[in-house]
C-alpha cells in the first residue's frame, strides 16, 4: 500500500475530531489552490450538525497538515463549511442513511428512461450485476432504480414547514 491521498488524510483528521468529510472540492489555480471542504457530524440531521466553531476548528487543525503538504502553494485558500440542509449525496453511505428523505439526483443523460433531473423520496440502495443502483419513490408514485454510474450530483431537497 502506498502514501495515503489528500482525501484520504483530510477524512482521517476529520474522523479524529469527530466529523465525517461530506465533500471536497478542488478549485482555483495551482498558484491559488482553493479547498472547500463540507463536513458534518456523523448522525447529524440536515441543517442540525456542525457549528461555526466547528468549522473552525476544522480549519485550524487541517491548515497544520496542508502547510506542510509538498507542492502545496502557500497562497492556497481552505474554505471549511457545513453541507446546508440540502446536504449532497456523495457516498454509499449517505444514500442508506437518508433512506426515507426526499432527494433529487442529476444524470449525465436522461435516468430511468425519464429526464437528466429526478425527484422523490429515497427508498436506499440496491446492489445490482453492474454495480449500486439508487432506489427512489418517484413524486408520482412509481419506483425506479437509477445506476450510481449514471447520476452526476445527489442532495437532499429541502422542505419548509408550515
Amino acid at each position: 500500500m502506498g502514501e495515503p491521498s489528500q482525501e484520504q488524510v483530510i477524512e482521517q483528521r476529520l474522523a479524529a475530531l469527530g466529523f465525517e468529510l461530506v465533500e471536497l472540492e478542488r478549485g482555483g489555480t495551482r498558484t491559488r489552490p482553493v479547498l472547500r471542504i463540507r463536513a458534518d457530524r456523523p448522525d447529524a440531521e440536515p441543517g442540525q450538525g456542525i457549528t461555526l466553531e466547528d468549522c473552525a476548528r476544522i480549519s485550524r487543525s487541517l491548515e497544520e497538515y496542508l502547510d506542510a503538504l509538498p507542492g502545496m502553494s502557500d497562497r492556497y485558500v481552505l474554505e471549511v463549511s457545513s453541507p446546508g440542509v440540502e446536504r449532497p449525496l456523495v457516498r454509499s453511505r449517505d444514500f442508506e442513511r437518508f433512506a426515507g428523505h426526499d432527494i433529487a439526483l442529476r444524470g449525465y443523460g436522461p435516468l430511468a428512461g425519464r429526464s437528466r433531473r429526478l425527484e422523490g423520496e429515497l427508498l436506499g440502495l440496491a446492489q445490482g450485476p453492474d454495480g449500486e443502483t439508487v432506489r427512489l419513490r418517484l413524486n408520482d408514485g412509481e419506483e425506479v432504480e437509477v445506476p450510481r454510474a449514471e447520476i452526476a450530483r445527489a442532495h437532499l431537497v429541502f422542505r419548509w414547514s408550515n
